[in-house]
């Protein structure tokens, strides 16, 4: 990634390593790259390049010490003690294996012209980054890395756990400085530089031991950084661990400064003494830079008096360093010594929670690669998809596919845990939605389609409930051919939850033939048991939507025969709202309608008179006797007051003459009860009468 350093090592140097390279035994097990991409250790000696494990595969960096480069500087004699340094700093780092320390690989091989090791794979060395920051150039074939607030937060916490370990190993590092600090492609600051470790005071390690100073006596390759030494080492030739958190002091101002150390020496131990009376003025005028919880830590890292100095696990608790996000990082560094109960709460739980705050490129950087590695473990699949499909749901369409579907689409068609698959199922539209291609789409849906087949009721009802999500990718073809039998399928074994399957039925209910729906869809609507109230609303809604387009096929004859009998008797269902109610109200008045207007053109067509309901109910009302009011008139009723029998015959006999007389007092009493002339006028004394009494004469 590195192509060119501040301190060497430029491209034309990098092309000819490869054949260097082939003369070390370290040649039969790894392949390596042409390019040199980092550098590290003292003076930056190593020269790192990427390559890969040959037996399996497996991605390292290749660390190479050339011998020649020595013997251009120095005297021949001294090659055999820089190669002796480098040679059991690597031996040490296998030693003091710890999650924040460099892991080591493949072991040293040698050979006359070359040393070398295999590391996990790094992106660069600190001083590498901070030399592209102190230029403001580019030093990668790639832009500039720039740090974030998190990653160096994260970073120091990390190079401080690892002194941690180390002083509680009994031994100083005496070496902490940007080149003894490497970035791996994780994102992750890893400890290393093992070169100049010392044994400390067994009883306390914060009492001084002997160290030697640093001299121009033999060569810079062979000691310690001058610009990072503790004042107590130089001067007075004495050291202790507190020494290591000067050092790390001094780490964290070349941060803060541009990548520029606060000491310059240039390898030369009187301009450090000059530069170390002016020590506390440069800090205080680079304190504003630092962050305000770390100012106070700083200042006393880099006090004169080593006594005044926090040891490693007290700068570990620093508020600083209590931010969620950066513990959710520092548990994924360990996550390997975790057991698959802690491991599944931290992903579905913790790292959920933490994602939103973390920036995107540790995302890609630093998490991703965890993840990816866990879905290898099928105690844990389920818990790792989440985080997964969260990013892969925030991610752009060229990140994912950049990115994360190299890693991701080998899941498509990998074994899975029952959950996982549900859980897969469950979130699958995320995942074709940032899926372009054709090909790979077609993957994702096959996991759908496989899943109806499955024979685990859970992922059935998940492939069911995923439906919904993915109708708008899915051809009417497969919807037809594929998706309904299997959902008739399962009604018929009822495998799955008549809701879910009331939910897919909506979903692809447009997308299916008129013949079809009569055949095989309404059939199935009248086996469903209507007795939930959730199940009768979804019911509804099918048949509402049945209505409004005649190309699904529900005609009069169904809805009189077999949907309004089914439906009716739900209409006391004590489980449904009101609103519920009104909504099966609308429609069963809805279907009414349909059948009234169907029949009532019908029997015009058949030339029968069938008056409409509208039309009789007011006649009824008019007619009704509830409605009729005294007194009134009766046309053609004539009434006569009570006779004797003797009368009764008289007026038979002169019945014949009373003919017109009669017919004349009828017309009279009509147009009286058309005009609304009162009884009084009338011309006959035998018309209708009515009593005073308002009872009827008889």
């Amino acid at each position: 990634m590195f192509s060119k350093f501040k301190s060497g090592g430029g491209a034309a140097a990098a092309a000819s390593q490869p054949h260097v390279l082939e003369s070390n035994p370290i040649w039969n097990h790894f392949e390596v790259g042409k390019q040199q991409t980092a550098s590290a250790g003292p003076e930056n000696v190593w020269k790192i390049f990427d390559g890969y494990r040959k037996s399996d595969g497996k991605e390292v960096s290749i660390f190479l010490f050339e011998k020649r480069s020595v013997e251009k500087i120095h005297k021949p004699k001294r090659k055999e003690a820089v190669t002796e340094i480098l040679r059991v700093g690597v031996k040490h780092l296998e030693r003091f294996r710890h999650p924040k320390t460099l892991q080591v690989i493949h072991g040293v091989e040698e050979c006359p012209d070359t040393l070398a090791f295999a590391s996990e794979p790094v992106l660069a060395s600190l001083a590498n980054v901070l030399a592209a920051e102190e230029q403001k150039i580019a030093m990668m074939q790639t832009a500039e890395y720039d740090m974030l607030d998190i990653e160096i937060k994260y970073g120091l916490l990390q190079v401080t756990e690892a002194l941690s370990f180390l002083h509680y190993s009994q031994v100083m590092h005496r070496n902490v400085c940007p080149s003894s600090i490497l970035i791996t492609k994780k994102g992750s600051w890893k400890l290393c530089g093992f070169e100049f470790i010392e044994g400390v005071n067994e009883s306390d390690a914060t009492d001084v031991v002997p160290l030697p100073p640093w001299t121009n006596r033999i060569s810079k390759m062979t000691q310690p950084n001058l610009d990072f030494i503790a004042p107590e080492v130089q001067q007075k030739k004495i050291g202790s661990i507190l020494s290591d958190m000067f050092s790390l002091g001094m780490v964290i101002c070349a941060i803060f400064n541009h990548g520029r150390p606060v000491i310059q020496a240039n390898h030369n131990v009187s301009d450090y003494l000059k530069q170390l009376d002016l020590l506390d003025q440069q800090v205080m005028n680079l304190l504003p830079r630092v962050p305000l919880p770390l100012q106070e830590a700083v200042t006393r890292l880099l006090h004169k008096d080593p006594r005044q100095r926090p040891t490693s696990q007290v700068l570990s608790s620093l508020k600083y360093f209590s931010d969620p996000s950066v513990h959710a990082l520092q548990f994924l560094d360990v996550i390997n010594m975790k057991d698959p109960t802690q491991k599944a709460h931290f992903y579905k739980n913790t790292l959920k929670e933490v994602l939103p705050y973390i920036p995107r490129k540790l995302w890609y950087q630093h998490i991703w690669p965890y993840l990816h590695h866990e879905t290898r473990s099928q105690e844990v699949f389920a818990a790792v998809l989440q985080p997964m499909l969260f990013i892969i749901q925030n991610s752009s369409v060229v990140e994912y596919e950049n990115i994360l579907l190299p890693n991701f689409r080998p899941l498509f068609s990998a074994p899975r845990s029952i959950q996982g698959t549900v859980v897969l199922l469950e979130n699958l539209h995320i995942v074709i939605e940032k899926t372009r291609t054709d090909e790979v789409c077609r993957e994702v849906l096959q996991i759908l389609y496989n899943s109806f087949e499955s024979n685990t009721i859970q992922i059935q009802t998940a492939a069911f409930v995923a439906v919904p999500n993915v109708t708008d990718y899915l051809d009417d073809m497969a919807i037809r051919r594929t998706l309904l039998p299997k959902l008739k399928l399962a009604f018929e074994k009822s495998t799955t939850d008549q809701r879910i399957l009331m939910k897919a039925l909506t979903c692809i209910l447009d997308r299916l033939e008129k013949q079809q729906i009569m055949e095989e869809v309404l059939p199935l609507l009248w086996e469903v048991k209507l007795q939930e109230p959730e199940i009768i609303v979804r019911v509804v809604g099918i048949y509402r939507l049945m209505l409004s387009d005649k190309k699904y096929g529900l005609s009069v004859n169904v809805m009189a025969t077999r949907v309004m009998p089914s439906l009716l008797p739900q209409t006391v269902n004590p489980g449904l709202t009101l609103n519920d109610f009104m909504n099966l109200i609308e429609v069963l008045q809805d279907m009414l309608n349909h059948i009234d207007r169907n029949q009532r053109n019908k029997l015009k067509l058949d030339n029968l008179s069938l008056p409409s309901p509208e039309k009789h109910r007011p006649l009824r009302h008019q007619y009704s006797i509830d409605n009729m009011c005294v007194p009134f008139n009766i046309p053609d009723l004539r009434v006569n007051k009570r006779q004797t029998s003797s009368a009764e015959d008289m007026n038979r006999k002169n019945s014949a003459g009373s003919i017109s007389m009669t017919g004349s007092a009828e017309n009279m009493t009509r147009k009286n009860s058309v005009t609304g002339k009162p009884s009084s006028q009338m011309s006959h004394s035998n018309s209708v009468i009515f009593p005073k009494s308002g009872r009827l004469g008889i």
